[in-house]
Parts: structure tokens; C-alpha cells; sequence
């Protein structure tokens, strides 16, 4: 138990908003969760659903050589609409997981977009 004073971690902070975020998101069969990842260095993303607990698709930017960061989230998100689309996925909804939708964050969502996936 903390205490009232205590400060928070960053990552403690980010957690907290995480799951206010997942309180009024889920994924299902039909509408999948498309979920994002930021490192200080790579950027995830992953296609679940939260009725059967499976991951459907799954991108990084790990095997993605040089390039900004930025660049390399906007190729995910276009990945990430790719294998979506391979397993039959056409709308999702977005989870931000904590994150602000802005930066990284909302170039996988661009992304995702202009690979066709709808949310």
C-alpha cells in the first residue's frame, strides 16, 4: 500500500491512466482492440480480442532498419493493418494504452488507416 504522499512513478502514472482507458474499451470477435506500445526506442502494436484473449496480429519495428522514429511507427501501423487484414480484420478500436494520442502514438494510427483498417 502506498502512502498518501508518496510519489508516483512515471510508469505507475501511465498505468493508472491505462486501465481508465480499458474501462471503456474492449475488443471483440467483430471489432478488435488494436493496442500500441511505446518504448524509448521501439514501438508495438498488436490486434487482440478481449472475449477470447488471443492476439490476432502483431507488428514491431524491431526487424525495420535505420530511419526516425516516427517514420518507423507510421510503417507499423500500415504492417499492423496488413496482418489484420490477412486474418480478416476490418475494424478495430483504438487503445492507447495510457499514452497521449499524439507523436509515435498517432502515427500508428495514421498508419493503420491508410492500410484500410477502420476505427
Amino acid at each position: 500500500m502506498r502512502s498518501i504522499h508518496k510519489p508516483r512513478t512515471r510508469a505507475e502514472r501511465r498505468y493508472q491512466r491505462h486501465l481508465r482507458v480499458r474501462k471503456k474499451v474492449a475488443g471483440s470477435a467483430e471489432r478488435p482492440r488494436l493496442v500500441v506500445h511505446r518504448s524509448l526506442k521501439h514501438i508495438y502494436a498488436q490486434v487482440v480480442d478481449d472475449a477470447t484473449g488471443r492476439t490476432l496480429a502483431a507488428a514491431s519495428d524491431l526487424t525495420m532498419g535505420e530511419g526516425k522514429k516516427g517514420e518507423k511507427s507510421l510503417e507499423v501501423g500500415k504492417q499492423i493493418a496488413a496482418r489484420a487484414k490477412e486474418a480478416g480484420i476490418t475494424s478495430v478500436v483504438f487503445d492507447r494504452a495510457g499514452y497521449r494520442y499524439h507523436g509515435r502514438v498517432k502515427a500508428v494510427a495514421d498508419g493503420a488507416r491508410e492500410g484500410g483498417l477502420e476505427f
